[in-house]
């Protein structure tokens, strides 16, 4: 754990002391999952990440497609002192881990699609460094692991099988210690061919690591409609009134936010139904 600050270092060897299980496959990886076309402080996030160099934590941004919880004494500051044993507690916002998942299952749209269309892959180096746990962190783990000791792939697996967790919900959970540099730490950024020609891909190619695309995101409103209880019937009536040609993609959830006519929180469901039902195959 070569240039880990001492906060990243115990946070690790805290885990690492009490996990079991075979080690970590080496040719899987850690994928840090975002909406590409969201602007941070007004400027876009991609344009940020260009400009900074690094993929920064909520505690640095005070934004995120989760809860925002990231202040001394809010839920994730809590989560993390329970999953690091309090190595974090004194140290500064841009030490803390960032978040993504582990991507097991080697989809082409990144480990935790819930969390937005476009991903970061990170090289393998950095799973050394990183630590991990099934379920999610906001719902109190019992299940962690490291790069030498990971034993519940197939819990989750068996879970994700069974219908025990929402597919969205059904992720390794993974958290990168130390800085994410983009030109080191990162192999690719992954986009949504959605993209293509737009000025997401202009910025895109200001970051210094390859540009790499997937299949694509996209469901239609027959689909949205046949599943009224996912996230509320009003979401489904958002979902119709923003769709273009009866579709939702991710450029079309990003224009609506844009307008500024719509509750963030309720596009943000409204992208679950296109996660869930309209990833590819």
């Amino acid at each position: 754990m070569r240039d880990l600050s001492p906060w990243a270092v115990a946070a690790v060897e805290h885990v690492e002391r009490s996990v079991t299980g075979p080690p970590l496959d080496p040719a899987l990886r850690v994928t840090l999952n975002f909406h590409p076309d969201r602007p941070h402080d007004g400027t876009p996030i991609l344009a940020a990440m260009a400009t900074a160099g690094t993929y920064r934590n909520q505690f640095e941004t005070g934004t995120g497609n989760g809860g925002l919880t990231a202040y001394p004494g809010g839920d994730r500051w809590t989560w993390e002192r329970r999953i690091f044993g309090g190595a974090y507690d004194e140290a500064p916002a841009g030490e803390r881990p960032k978040y993504g998942a582990l991507n097991h299952r080697r989809s082409t749209v990144g480990g935790a699609p819930r969390f937005g269309s476009a991903h970061l892959r990170l090289r393998a180096h950095t799973l050394e460094r990183s630590t991990f746990c099934y379920p999610d962190s906001f719902m109190q783990p019992e299940n962690f692991g490291t790069a030498t000791h990971l034993a519940f792939t197939d819990l989750a697996d068996a879970d994700w099988a069974a219908g025990v967790t929402d597919d969205l919900d059904n992720y390794i959970e993974a958290h990168v210690h130390g800085v994410v540099d983009l030109s080191s730490d990162v192999e690719a950024v992954v986009l949504d061919p959605v993209f293509r020609g737009t000025t997401v891909e202009q910025e895109a190619t200001s970051l210094p690591c390859p540009v790499e695309w997937h299949d694509g995101f996209s469901v239609d409103l027959d689909t949205v409609r046949s599943h009224p209880d996912y996230r509320g019937e009003h979401i489904v009536d958002l979902a119709a009134a923003i769709a273009v040609h009866d579709r939702l993609d991710p450029a079309v959830i990003g224009a609506a936010l844009a307008s500024g006519r719509h509750d963030p929180q309720d596009l943000k469901r409204v992208w679950h139904y296109l996660a869930r039902f309209g990833r590819p195959t």
